[in-house]
């Protein structure tokens, strides 16, 4: 008898058979605040994975479809979506408009700036 187990953390969702799904999902794990419509607390949330549309990320509280939201991903900011579909601890978030996912892989910290921007230091000779 073959056996299967099941790995939410790979689960497809309904898009990924119904082809509704653009752009590509870049699988990352980075935390983010997520503020649902009615709801007066800002949930901290773990991301998955994100895209330019949207994203999937961890949240156990129970959310129905198509209910309105905000989340803040560091790097890119508030965006305003909407849940798209929500199971075991889940949710994929739509996006009411599109982001560039690579901001929010870029490194914080002071001067933000690529490492050929550092000064050069002065050496002085007597």
């Amino acid at each position: 008898m073959d056996q299967f187990s099941y790995d939410p953390i790979n689960a497809l969702s309904a898009d990924d058979f119904t082809g509704q799904r653009s752009g590509a999902r870049d699988s990352l794990m980075l935390t983010a605040q997520l503020r649902i419509e009615g709801r007066p607390e800002i949930a901290q949330v773990r991301v998955r994975n994100l895209s330019s549309g949207g994203m999937m990320a961890e949240y156990a509280a129970p959310v129905s479809s198509g209910t309105l939201l905000e989340v803040e991903v560091r790097g890119v900011g508030w965006i305003s979506g909407r849940i798209a579909w929500s199971a075991e601890g889940r949710v994929g978030v739509a996006f009411d408009n599109e982001i560039d996912p690579m901001l929010a892989r870029k490194p914080v910290g002071k001067g933000g700036g690529p490492a050929t921007n550092f000064v050069k230091p002065i050496i002085t000779r007597r």
